[in-house]
């Protein structure tokens, strides 16, 4: 290709328009303050291999899997005026070392220390001025093992049109290669005046714009937030009301698929009803540990929708005050079946489970729970030649939440990521131990 038809290419896709971020996403944005950052995030362990993993290798697997999220090479542009909602550009200044870090613990670091590191990573909002996301590598765990923190703005992550980078990453055989891409160059960020027009084109091309545009101004989005809490019901609660602190812990439980399996043939319902009946006899646990009152908790609990992208939610009130597991089991199965989801017009826009779980959260004033329970997959995943071995979802708390329960199940295993707010929770190493506990007496129930 000569230089003056790459110019002339350049040219044309500087033209183009860029992406517009829908309602929900730009609603999210402005929502968001520093104490309630709207980034989802994983913590994944891998087995360091006899060829290594490192820093360079992980940057040189990053650069290489960017054609496949193209927003992570992308900030958020806002329109003078607000006369529209923002639109993604090419990042000029992208730097790959700023998104991807490294992080070492004291050696041999333990999974305090590691997670102790994942609770101040997260709480930390991500820089605006940049594409909205982070990973870190933490070197220094005992056994010879890694780990990857991702963080990525749920603006970022939909779990439909862009799915989170750590998931990009990995690959069902160790040492994929892949051929190398074109080199990218980066389109010229649009001024102020292309940003006016382009705004104005949208609308002409699409009435139904006007409308979009309302919704994600900031006074109409938070009443349509008290609209939907009052809706479902979310309201503060006793402990796990929220401090409005910007401090966090993180705290992890560990179970096995095939238990939670066998519980379920045994008794009916499903996986995601016995994942709900664990988390509804730690919450039991706990309180009594507290000498806290057994009430019902109201826990909000996103489901897919057959194979599709689609997703449902409900609110389920966990029955904490029954001393039977199996009585409780029973419950939450029929409360499963029998509870109305969420109107489609509040889950407009949001998919993936966990962001779905974080996105609907985001909308509530008040304290409820959610509960994200997303299905991985049963065979082993590497990033390069590493296998990993463990991975936990770290969920973000919304306005007033003091917990947030984010569950996976990968290669024979069941992961249970909890995000609490360090100063109302701050002994949720108790309740990710109930939940061991829990499991437990289901098992033996």
């Amino acid at each position: 290709m000569s230089e003056a038809t790459a110019d002339k290419d350049r040219m044309c896709q500087d033209r183009r328009m860029p992406d517009r971020l829908s309602a929900a996403d730009a609603a999210l944005l402005a929502l968001e303050d520093p104490a309630t950052p709207r980034h989802v995030g994983s913590v994944a362990v891998f087995r360091r291999p006899r060829s290594g993993f490192d820093y360079p290798g992980l940057l040189a697997l990053v650069e290489r899997r960017l054609p496949l999220a193209p927003h992570y090479r992308q900030r958020v542009a806002a329109v003078p005026g607000r006369l529209a909602r923002p639109v993604w550009v090419d990042d000029p200044d992208f730097d790959v070392t700023h998104h991807v870090r490294r992080s070492a613990l004291p050696r041999p670091g333990g999974d305090e220390q590691l997670f102790d590191l994942v609770a101040r990573l997260m709480a930390r909002p991500l820089d605006r001025s940049r594409p909205l996301w982070e990973a870190y590598l933490v070197e220094g765990l005992a056994g010879g093992r890694v780990a990857l923190v991702t963080k990525s703005h749920q603006a970022l992550v939909d779990g439909v049109r862009t799915v989170d980078f750590a998931t990009v990453l990995l690959d069902g055989t160790p040492g994929a290669v892949e051929e190398p891409d074109e080199p990218w160059t980066p389109r010229t960020p649009p001024g102020a005046v292309r940003l006016l027009t382009d705004a104005v084109t949208d609308t002409l091309r699409s009435p139904a714009e006007l409308v979009e545009n309302a919704r994600a101004t900031v006074t109409d989005v938070v009443a349509a937030g008290a609209r939907v809490a009052d809706a479902l019901g979310l309201r503060p609660s006793g402990p796990l009301r929220a401090s409005g602190g910007r401090a966090r812990r993180f705290a992890v439980a560990r179970a096995r698929l095939g238990d939670l399996r066998d519980i379920r043939a045994a008794h009916g319902g499903t996986v995601n009803d016995v994942v709900l009946a664990v988390v509804a006899g730690a919450l039991r646990g706990w309180l009594r540990t507290r000498g806290e009152p057994l009430t019902a908790v109201r826990a909000l609990v996103p489901v897919a929708v057959s194979d599709t992208p689609s997703a449902d939610a409900r609110l389920v009130d966990l029955p904490v005050a029954e001393p039977d597991p199996l009585a409780r089991l029973r419950r939450v199965s029929a409360a499963m079946r029998g509870h109305g989801g969420v109107p489609a017009a509040v889950l407009r826009g949001m998919g993936g489970l966990h962001s779905l779980g974080a996105r609907t959260a985001a909308w509530g004033r008040g304290a409820g729970l959610v509960v994200t329970n997303v299905p991985g997959p049963q065979a082993p995943l590497y990033a390069g030649r590493a296998r990993m071995t463990e991975v936990f979802p770290v969920m973000p708390l919304a306005r007033g939440h003091a917990l947030a329960v984010g569950v996976t199940s990968y290669d024979g295993g069941v992961y249970f990521g909890l995000t609490a707010d360090r100063a109302s929770v701050s002994d949720v190493d108790v309740l990710a131990g109930e939940l061991g506990e829990s499991v437990a007496e289901l098992v033996k129930a």
